[in-house]
């Protein structure tokens, strides 16, 4: 042992012991959930491994087709969703799987169904691959209502109904970010010498106001009032420091750092897309779920993200998430800009 390395913890406690621990205080669970999380962290590793080894292995550039919402795909989104979609149909535990990927749910073979419908972003900010920054999976999980042959429509349920949502990130390290009604949310940094997820960022708490906002200026000319102003205050405040600019490009990377330093992203409707960017069913309502667990608030500026009924697994929505001050700062311009 090389004497910067400190001693080994004969006690970590990791995902899966954290899962089987809140499983415990469900006395009618079946263990079928913490089994479904163990088949995500696997995915998880399996890309995280693909997004290390991607120069080596010629992973980058463009695999020659584009995705349902008409973005190029990456060959590493081809792998990543490949192998999401074979280890939660191989679970047994899934009968519906809903990812960016794919323009219709899939529905999974009825003699490996179970009751979960889980939709996914198998690899978000891919178009930062090239460029190295970070990138990541975000997904969240439902439960079948009901016995009734299962379809498209069973995945068009609100964000309040999820039973967990969560993202990796695969950044300087991965990390997985979980968020389980009732219990909070809580980081597990991979290590890699074990290959399993260590519990480091134990009930994650956002700050109640941050000092960062997090926004594509570019696209400030096709902005609303309210978002146009609210910028502008932070940048030119009245009284005190202007906020910091962030901006990364990749989702889970912003929304991370909100997180943790407190603050608010934001993806805006604008002229030229009113309903913003971001895929309510597995981009910004499971990224919800995550900040109001954590003390935080997401919404559209004009609705709770978590209330919205969805009609379509791809629809988009305005998102506004972050400290709760930050995101009540612009929840009041848009109710003075709808006076």
């Amino acid at each position: 042992m090389s004497g910067n390395e400190g001693p080994i913890d004969t006690e970590p406690v990791t995902l899966t012991r954290f899962i089987l621990a809140e499983q415990k205080k469900h006395p009618s669970a079946t263990g079928d959930f913490s089994q479904l999380v163990n088949f995500i962290q696997t995915a998880v590793k399996a890309v995280s491994s693909a997004v290390r080894k991607a120069g080596i292995h010629r992973l980058y550039g463009i695999s020659g087709t584009q995705n349902v919402t008409g973005d190029e795909q990456k060959k590493l989104d081809v792998l990543a969703n490949d192998l999401f979609i074979n280890m939660l149909k191989s679970s047994y535990l899934t009968c519906l799987l809903v990812s960016e990927e794919n323009d219709q749910a899939i529905v999974v073979e009825t003699d490996k169904q179970g009751k979960y419908i889980v939709a996914f972003d198998p690899l978000d900010g891919s178009s930062n691959i090239d460029c190295l920054v970070s990138i990541g999976s975000i997904f969240s999980i439902f439960r079948k209502k009901d016995d009734s042959p299962v379809t498209q429509k069973d995945a068009l349920q609100k964000g309040s109904e999820m039973v967990a949502s969560g993202y990796a990130l695969y950044g300087s390290a991965t990390m997985i970010v979980l968020a389980l009604e009732g219990s909070g949310v809580n980081g597990f940094m991979l290590d890699p010498a074990i290959g399993e997820f260590i519990l480091t960022l134990p009930s994650i708490q956002i700050k109640p106001r941050g000092k960062i906002y997090s926004i594509n200026e570019g696209y400030e000319q096709y902005w609303d009032e309210a978002t146009r102003e609210y910028v502008k205050s932070k940048k030119h405040p009245k009284s005190g420091k202007p906020y910091g600019a962030r901006y990364i490009g990749s989702m889970v990377a912003d929304v991370h750092r909100t997180l943790v330093y407190g603050g608010i992203f934001a993806y805006p409707g604008t002229s030229e897309a009113p309903k913003g960017k971001l895929r309510l069913l597995y981009e910004s309502a499971p990224m919800a779920f995550i900040m109001e667990q954590a003390g935080g608030c997401a919404s559209t500026g004009k609705q709770r993200i978590l209330d919205i009924e969805p009609t379509d697994i791809h629809q988009r929505c305005p998102v506004f998430m972050g400290s709760k001050d930050d995101v009540q700062d612009v929840l009041d311009l848009y109710q003075k800009y709808s006076k």
